[in-house]
């Protein structure tokens, strides 16, 4: 075996932004809409984190 698998399948991409879509059936593009929604989400939590801890050291240095 060697170090290196590239022989492996690698994973398919779950959605790739501009892809074409019209291969996609309906339930499809509803599980690439719910991936979607729940990586949105996880983008504004980290958003919502990182600005609350710059407001907190910004009222830090302000005291």
């Amino acid at each position: 075996m060697s170090l290196f698998d590239d022989d492996r399948p690698k994973k398919p991409v779950a959605h790739e932004i501009g892809s074409d879509l019209s291969l996609l059936s309906v339930d499809e593009l509803k599980t690439r809409i719910a991936l979607m929604q729940t990586e949105i989400a996880r983008l504004e939590s980290e958003m919502a984190r990182k600005a609350s801890g710059r407001q907190a050291a910004e009222n830090l240095f302000r005291s």
